[in-house]
């Protein structure tokens, strides 16, 4: 036999296992083409074969420390890939082909993001912090203290010196107060 003879894929295999990182780059080379080329003529979609192609060596990374020589490494390689396919094949059989308008349909469906309405947002926000600021100082505290801090009146009562009715008439007025700011 020759002494320039390549290593046989499953001894690079186990090379791999123990550290040698030179020995998968080996194992790639050897088998990108051949892969890549059966996962293209599965799918017919360059982008997932892409994927599905990344998906399998990094399956061969992930089980490289319990890898054993019980088939080839190329048996091994396959199977990985034709597992990974079957996976594909039978999650499209329990998961309905989109319709055919399904594209008009989604352009249909309005952006729920748009400037327009991003911009609307924050002017009712603006709106709503002015006719705040125009309240008086002891009806936006306790506004305050209840829509922020989510306190119950009588803390509210506690923290500003007041009593539980007074918290109650000072709420009201605000919330009057800013309803009838923001209706204008």
């Amino acid at each position: 036999m020759n002494d320039l003879a390549e290593p046989a894929d499953e001894t690079l295999m186990l090379a791999y296992a123990s550290g040698d990182a030179s020995a998968f780059e080996q194992l790639y080379a050897r088998h990108r083409g051949p892969l890549y080329r059966f996962l293209l003529r599965h799918l017919r979609d360059a982008a997932l074969a892409d994927e599905f192609f990344q998906d399998t060596w990094q399956r061969v990374i992930a089980a490289r420390q319990g890898w054993k020589p019980e088939a080839a490494f190329g048996t091994w390689l396959y199977r990985i890939a034709h597992n990974r396919l079957n996976d594909h094949w039978r999650a499209l059989k329990h998961r309905p082909p989109a319709p055919e308008d399904a594209e008009a349909r989604t352009e249909r469906v309005p952006d729920p993001d748009t400037p327009e309405r991003q911009l609307s947002q924050f002017e009712q926000r603006r709106r709503l912090q002015l006719a705040m600021d125009e309240l008086p100082p002891e009806q936006r505290e306790v506004l305050l203290l209840r829509l922020e801090q989510e306190l119950t009146l009588e803390e509210i009562g506690e923290i500003t010196g007041v009593g539980r009715e007074t918290v109650k008439s000072r709420l009201r007025y605000a919330m009057d107060r800013l309803r009838t700011r923001l209706n204008e």
